[in-house]
């Protein structure tokens, strides 16, 4: 059975999601290529803000080899749509803007998940859990929602 995929978490908010090639002022739309938004924030961590692989893989909450490999992908993506004057679409993904560090207050179990995944804890299925991030958009027990 494969493991779940991990959610990466992404820090910037893309608000032009399309971009098509344009030729001599003549933009056209052709076949498109589809870029995930944690592949764009792999290239805007590395190749924008210049961070190190380890910083990367820190701020999208992955591991070094997962962070270079959706980095790979990403580059991939884009110089093929480059190269065959394809337009690229960013949606998609497995990723969340929050990655919240959930403790139970049933069990004491502490768990590093995305805000999305939090329903109950994994450990004693308790619905008694607090999110404990300071950059996370809930400040109360999640049984409270």
């Amino acid at each position: 059975m494969a493991r779940p995929i991990k959610w990466r978490k992404v820090d910037f908010n893309y608000e032009n999601r399309f971009f098509a090639p344009c030729s001599k002022g003549t933009c056209r739309s052709s076949e498109e290529i589809q870029v995930k938004v944690e592949e764009l924030e792999a290239m805007r961590l590395k190749d924008i803000e210049e961070l190190t692989q380890e910083e990367c893989a820190e701020r999208m909450h992955v591991s070094r080899q997962t962070f270079q490999n959706i980095l790979d992908r990403a580059r991939q993506k884009v110089t093929a749509a480059l190269i065959e004057e394809k337009a690229i679409s960013v949606k998609g993904g497995n990723f969340t803007k929050n990655i919240c560090s959930v403790t139970c207050q049933s069990c004491g179990s502490k768990m590093l998940t995305a805000l999305e995944e939090i329903k109950e804890c994994k450990h004693c299925g308790s619905s008694n859990i607090t999110c404990q991030s300071d950059d996370c958009t809930i400040s109360c027990a999640i049984s409270e929602q």
